[in-house]
């Protein structure tokens, strides 16, 4: 038997070098059971023409893979996604079709709780405007303003999704001294109180914190999850912060409550558009702070999530259940061997 296929979508700005090179750590589980393939494609239908056949696509870029893509796939068995979230697939379609989809998703929750937690300080202790008083020679302008500002011990931390993000979270928060509070539907109480953390409605959770933090996944469900009605719903004094994906917010709201004083303070690392236009209201705001969608970003990060997607689909392509499944409902319907105990739990984005 040959090799399998496995595509790859490659940046049209990669650097001239051998898929051996440029692959090296995705081939360290995948070079004894496949090829990989790389094709350039600004449209589905070239994306199709390199990728009709494939056993497998290995995915942390491009163009979206869709319901078209997905059909045309006459072979496909497993979607590798390099990252925790998978809005570039259709995974509803790819479980309409067998295909298994995989993620990434406990590879950088340690880097991105820390960024969550640095937001979060950054903000409440409003360090973005303090820089520019300092630089602006105003100097005793800063105590009047954080005289205003309570302390974190205390406060109250929500948590909207009590995934792994989230939970590595709720321990820092804890060593602080917060109360943390969650919601999430989809995770049971026993869980979330396991961890030192009361479960709540989502009302309940918009009404009670001090600070705010989302982690949910997107998808039709949670995209605009925290809107107009939202941001009415909670203390003036919130800190909203968002580490998760972007569109969960609605950013137009998001402005408008921060203007309006309905909120106070906002850390973002993710925004609806990325990059953002220049003249986003958000860049300007003294009480928002902003980073580059980089909260996984460490020398861990990339070289770990390569070697972690190759080992994914190489799982699925030995016949045997990947370890991280978004799609888990797909994995009876196939003929992959389970070989271990496997979570049936939803949180492929968390």
């Amino acid at each position: 038997m040959g090799k399998h296929k496995v595509v790859v979508q490659l940046p049209r700005i990669a650097k001239a070098e051998s898929v051996a090179k440029r692959y090296v750590l995705e081939l360290e589980a995948l070079a004894p059971l496949a090829e990989l393939v790389e094709v350039q494609a600004d449209t589905a239908a070239e994306f199709i023409d390199g990728a009709r056949d494939a056993d497998a696509l290995i995915i942390s870029w491009g163009i979206r893979i869709d319901r078209q893509i997905i059909n045309a796939l006459e072979r496909c068995i497993v979607i590798g996604v390099g990252s925790v979230g998978v809005d570039m697939v259709d995974v509803d379609a790819a479980t309409d079709a067998g295909i298994v989809v995989t993620n990434v998703p406990d590879v950088f929750t340690e880097e991105v709780a820390d960024h969550a937690l640095m937001l979060l300080l950054a903000a409440v202790r409003r360090t973005k405007e303090m820089d520019q008083i300092s630089a602006a020679d105003r100097w005793f302008e800063g105590r009047p303003i954080l005289s205003k500002v309570p302390r974190l011990m205390g406060q109250t931390l929500g948590l909207i999704a009590f995934g792994n993000v989230a939970r590595c979270v709720a321990r820092r928060a804890l060593a602080f001294g917060l109360r943390v509070i969650a919601h999430d539907p989809y995770i049971s109480e026993l869980t979330i109180s396991a961890e030192g953390v009361e479960p709540v409605s989502f009302a309940e959770l918009l009404e009670r914190s001090d600070y705010i933090s989302m982690h949910a996944p997107l998808n039709d469900e949670t995209r605009h999850m925290l809107g107009g009605p939202e941001f009415a719903a909670m203390k003036n004094e919130v800190v909203v912060i968002n580490t998760g994906r972007g569109p969960t917010i609605d950013e137009a709201a998001l402005i408008a409550a921060l203007t309006n004083g309905e909120i106070a303070a906002a850390g973002l690392d993710v925004l609806e558009t990325e990059p953002p236009a220049t003249d986003n209201p958000l860049l300007g705001m003294a009480n928002v702070i902003i980073t580059p969608h980089v909260a996984s970003a460490t020398t861990r990060m990339r070289p770990e999530t390569r070697r972690r997607v190759g080992r994914e689909v190489a799982l699925v392509l030995r016949g045997r259940w990947p370890m991280s499944c978004v799609n888990p409902t797909v994995l009876p319907r196939t003929e992959l061997e389970r070989w271990q105990p496997y979570p049936m739990t939803r949180g492929p984005n968390r």
